[in-house]
């Protein structure tokens, strides 16, 4: 497990560079998403006074194994859409976490909100091919890019319409990345290179991040309490994806998650 992290991506580099043989990004232009004004997630994580879930749709992940293998990905993230998530994220990596590029042109079909691709991004190609498949945000990881490489994809991004969440996981990255063009600052509490969890990770980063852009927490959130008290830290938005979908009902895990979280904000 401890070099999960690497092999992820070195198995990301070598499947980018046969998407190229097998579909040159000149088709990219074919798909009816590609010219569509996406909808805007930091837009709707600053301006909104409820705590802002971004639901996650995912079947494994490498830490703890499969979750749903054959869960339906129109029913679920429909689902967290009518819970009231400020958006849907979609993880697309196949042979980690068991997803693909489909399950978020499905989920595009039918939903009206922001999707988040979550994927480990090394290629401008992914980028525009993530347009192609009909998301609004992408995930820059920046454990696994330069600062320069941060910056030459999140200007690719936001030249065909997309937003950035830029995830960070220490510190260091953050301010290696303080001047990134990126619109969300992602603190994961996850380690990814020894899968451990800690929210204190987003507690010690909370007074470091940017005023200019928005912000999440993502990974490890496990009661609404802690999504309260981060709240409260300056935190706009929860990526929660693991929470809810290794419950046998991911979309009523969802919903009766943000029912307790409004009530104890009241």
């Amino acid at each position: 497990m401890k070099n999960i992290l690497a092999e992820i991506v070195r198995n990301k580099q070598l499947e980018v560079a046969r998407r190229k043989e097998e579909f040159p990004e000149t088709g990219f232009g074919e798909s009816p998403y590609y010219a569509r004004t996406c909808y805007s997630l930091k837009q709707r994580l600053l301006n909104t006074k409820r705590v802002s879930i971004i639901a996650e749709f995912k079947r494994q992940s490498p830490s703890q194994g499969v979750f749903n293998p054959a869960s339906d990905v129109a029913a679920i993230t429909a689902g967290y859409e009518q819970a009231g998530v400020a958006a849907v994220s979609v993880l697309t990596d196949s042979v980690f976490f068991g997803g693909s590029l489909q399950d978020l042109s499905t989920a595009r079909r039918v939903l009206g909100c922001p999707i988040l691709r979550k994927d480990f991004i090394v290629d401008e190609y992914q980028v525009l091919e993530s347009k192609f498949a009909g998301a609004d945000v992408i995930l820059l990881i920046a454990s696994v890019l330069t600062p320069d490489q941060v910056a030459c994809l999140a200007e690719v991004a936001h030249r065909i319409g997309l937003e950035v969440i830029l995830e960070i996981h220490n510190e260091e990255e953050l301010q290696a990345n303080r001047e990134a063009p990126v619109d969300i600052i992602g603190v994961n509490n996850r380690n990814l290179h020894t899968f451990e969890v800690s929210i204190e990770t987003s507690i010690r980063l909370s007074g470091l991040i940017p005023d200019h852009v928005a912000r999440i927490s993502e990974s490890g959130l496990e009661n609404p309490v802690e999504v309260i008290g981060l709240s409260r830290l300056g935190y706009h938005g929860f990526l929660m994806g693991q929470r809810f979908m290794r419950q046998p009902d991911p979309v009523t895990a969802c919903t009766t998650f943000m029912k307790q979280v409004e009530q104890l904000m009241q």
